[in-house]
């Protein structure tokens, strides 16, 4: 293995292995099974978004309309369930209502050239205030017994929510190193133009992307839904900070074409332990945004120190 090429991976591995030593000296109980236990389940969900988050980047994009779609999914998938709508075929309606939500910033980003932040931001604000304009606040509440857990018990549905994601994640991280979509991703985020004359299609691929990246979005808030017997219609509050924290964190290039799945997975772990962590240690968890925050902005100070240093080493040994 080339560690040098996974050095940014086995800096975020470092970190997260630093923050365990450190909470497990200041509060054992942390590394009890129950909060083990309860971090998987809590954050399974949440790696379907940082997979998708992860291609959007990949293609130097951002999409921070991702904690919108997942309320507007989650009430939904609520609002079906209780209406009869049989659980098996919930698999299928809410990750296309999702695709369909991704498809629309898609559609504008990739079709009609409009910059992600702008697109993404406008229907962060459309989706949740359409969705709290319809629900007027109100929780979906009177969950049919079926839904919670997939109506399988608490042991299974935790094996399930769990499982789906991780399958996923291994689909993905296999499709990416050795698929010919894999391969377009990373072309069109290192020089679009460069990928187009070599006969990828930009516009397709970003249209393709942000449609998958609301897929995922719309599974993960299905996976959420079931854990809870009422679903809040201001769900996915931050999603979008935190999701965006943990693939550069993970490693990955916030100008696009560089990153990997598996920085992306030790990402999710690392952002989705910090809360946790700081009410151990007895830190008010409210800096928890705080600290997504200065992740990010860390990221893309040493994502341009990086390029000026490659750029260096490349011009002095053309001389």
């Amino acid at each position: 293995m080339n560690f040098n090429q996974y050095k940014r991976e086995i800096s975020a591995a470092i970190a997260f292995l630093v923050l365990l030593i450190v909470v497990g000296i200041a509060s054992p109980s942390f590394f009890g099974a129950g909060n083990l236990g309860d971090l998987v389940i809590n954050n399974a969900p949440f790696l379907l978004i940082a997979i998708g988050m992860t291609l959007v980047i990949l293609l130097g994009e951002i999409d921070i309309s991702v904690g919108s779609q997942f309320a507007v999914a989650s009430v939904l998938a609520g609002v079906l369930a209780k209406s009869g709508v049989p659980v098996p075929l919930l698999f299928v309606i809410i990750p296309l209502i999702g695709v369909a939500m991704g498809a629309i910033n898609g559609a504008l980003i990739g079709w009609f050239k409009l910059p992600s932040i702008i697109v993404t931001l406008a229907m962060l604000v459309a989706w949740r205030d359409g969705l709290r304009w319809v629900t007027e606040g109100a929780w979906v509440q009177n969950l049919p017994s079926n839904f919670q857990w997939f109506g399988l018990g608490q042991s299974t549905g935790q094996i399930v929510i769990v499982a789906i994601p991780l399958i996923i994640f291994l689909i993905f991280a296999w499709s990416l190193r050795n698929l010919n979509i894999g391969r377009a991703i990373y072309a069109v985020g290192s020089d679009s133009e460069a990928a187009r004359l070599a006969g990828i299609e930009p516009k397709t691929i970003t249209f393709g992307v942000f449609a998958l990246m609301g897929g995922l979005v719309g599974l993960a808030a299905l996976l959420n839904a079931v854990r809870f017997n009422e679903i809040p219609s201001n769900a996915g509050i931050g999603l979008e900070l935190k999701a965006v924290a943990a693939v550069v964190v993970g490693g990955a290039a916030i100008t696009g074409g560089r990153g990997t799945l598996i920085g992306t997975i030790i990402g999710v772990a690392l952002l989705g332990t910090i809360g946790t962590a700081l009410t151990f240690l007895g830190i008010n968890p409210f800096w928890e945004k705080a600290i997504q925050g200065v992740i990010i902005l860390a990221a893309l100070v040493s994502d341009i120190l990086l390029r000026k240093y490659e750029e260096k080493l490349s011009t002095d040994a053309n001389r």
